[in-house]
C-alpha cells in the first residue's frame, strides 16, 4: 500500500494508460462479436425458409429510454466528480446504477412479454428469429452486469472520498463503457426494430 501512495507521476500515467487501453479492447472485443452476431442473424434470415416476424416488446421501448437516461445521470455524475461536488456526485452515481438495474428488470419482463406471445428461446415451437433475439438481448445484459459491478466499485469509492478533480480515471473508465453499452443497445433494438 505504502508503495502505491509513492508512484511517480509517470509510472502512473502508464498505469493510466494500460487500464484504458485494456477497457477498448475489451470494447473492441465486443463490439466484434456483436457484429459476428447480428450479421449471423442477417444470414439466417435470409437463408430461413419460414422466418417467425412479431413485435419487439413494449417494454423494449421503455428500457431503450431507461438505458439512454442513465447515460445522461453518468455525464453528471463525471461533471460533477470533476467539479468536486461530492453530494452531486453520489446522487448521479446511485441514479446510474439503479437505472442500470431497473433496464435490467425491464429486459426480463419484456422476456415474459415473449414467452406469452409463445416465442421461447429454445424448445418445442421456438424459432430462430426468436432465440436471436433472446440471445442478443441476453448477451447484452450479462455485458450491463459488468457495468453494474463497475458502477457498485466506483460508487463506494466515491462515498469513500477516493475521487477527485486530479484523479478520477475510474469513473472516466466506467462512464466510457456505461456510454458503450447505451450505444450498443440502441444499435442492437433499432436492428432488432427494422431487420425481423
Amino acid at each position: 500500500m505504502i508503495a502505491r501512495m509513492n508512484i511517480s507521476p509517470e509510472e502512473r500515467e502508464r498505469h493510466n494508460k494500460a487500464r484504458k487501453f485494456l477497457l477498448w479492447l475489451g470494447i473492441g472485443s465486443i463490439i466484434m462479436a456483436f457484429a459476428g452476431l447480428t450479421s449471423g442473424y442477417v444470414v439466417s434470415r435470409s437463408s430461413a425458409k419460414e422466418w417467425l416476424i412479431f413485435e419487439l416488446p413494449s417494454l423494449f421501448y421503455f428500457s431503450t429510454a431507461i438505458i439512454m437516461l442513465s447515460s445522461v445521470t453518468m455525464n453528471w455524475a463525471l461533471a460533477s466528480v470533476k467539479g468536486a461536488n461530492t453530494k452531486s456526485s453520489r446522487i448521479a452515481l446511485l441514479l446510474t446504477l439503479v437505472l442500470g438495474v431497473c433496464f435490467i428488470l425491464a429486459q426480463f419482463a419484456a422476456w415474459k412479454e415473449l414467452t406469452a406471445q409463445n416465442i421461447f428461446f429454445t424448445g418445442p415451437g421456438h424459432s430462430n428469429s426468436g432465440s436471436y433475439l433472446y440471445f442478443l438481448s441476453g448477451l447484452h445484459i450479462a455485458h450491463l452486469v459488468v457495468g453494474i459491478i463497475a458502477l457498485v466499485v466506483v460508487n463506494i469509492k466515491n462515498i469513500n472520498n477516493k475521487y477527485s478533480p486530479a484523479n478520477y480515471l475510474g469513473v472516466k473508465l466506467c462512464a466510457i463503457y456505461w456510454h458503450f453499452l447505451d450505444v450498443l443497445w440502441v444499435y442492437l433494438f433499432l436492428f432488432l426494430y427494422f431487420i425481423r
